[in-house]
């Protein structure tokens, strides 16, 4: 291949990636908040993971699950969902998020969902489409990675609001790690939606409407 097709390929995957981008946050922002009480409500709060830490949450993690419970508690949803990768015996992020929830706040387990197999952000939403039988949700993550979220989320038929979690605390060289990730992310988010890409592992279902402790195992 000469120079000059490479060089063009490489045009057109720049000028897709951006158009890609532009699109997802443009179509998106009218459904997200950065404020608890201007969020509108809905039936599930759900809440994505992140990496935890010994036993404990990650800081961005802690911040996506104190966020959630404040949404929980000021009225924003009836149920609360739990998302992460437990794709290992020695590690599991949802455990430690319910943990959390448990700890340092009064909502009932009966309340608490979870989804061991959320391994990513398409797999959270499809699974909780289908296995958990969502309609709509409050998705809780920040500011970087919310328009991807809401955008598979809505994409899915899931009726989504976004609270964008503040993420101020951390620093310059994480933020910037996080948003140029987000670029590519964004672009295999577009084609796992177009392309209705089945999650890794579906399983039966677990109406979100029930007993959340049925999801604990």
């Amino acid at each position: 291949m000469s120079l000059v097709k490479v060089f063009r390929w490489g045009l057109y995957l720049f000028i897709m990636t951006l158009c890609i981008n532009g699109c997802m946050v443009f179509s998106t922002r009218k459904f997200i908040y950065r404020d608890v009480e201007a969020l509108p409500g809905r039936s599930v709060i759900l809440v994505l993971g992140s990496q935890i830490r010994g036993g404990n949450p990650s800081p961005v993690l802690k911040d996506r699950i104190d966020a959630g419970i404040l949404a929980f508690q000021s009225g924003k949803g009836g149920k609360l969902l739990l998302s992460g990768d437990h794709g290992q015996a020695n590690y599991d992020e949802v455990n430690v998020m319910r943990r959390y929830v448990l700890s340092y706040s009064s909502i009932h387990e009966e309340d608490i969902f979870m989804d061991h197999a959320g391994f990513n952000t398409y797999d959270s939403m499809y699974r909780a489409r289908d296995v958990f039988e969502v309609k709509d949700a409050v998705i809780v993550t920040q500011e970087f990675h919310i328009h991807r979220a809401v955008y598979i989320a809505r994409s899915l038929g899931i009726e989504a609001a976004g609270l964008a979690v503040n993420q101020d605390r951390f620093g310059a060289r994480s933020l910037r790690f996080w948003k140029s990730r987000e670029y590519l992310a964004r672009v295999k988010a577009f084609f796992s939606v177009q392309f209705a890409v089945k999650p890794r592992y579906l399983g039966k279902t677990i109406p979100i409407t029930g007993d959340g402790r049925a999801s604990w195992d």
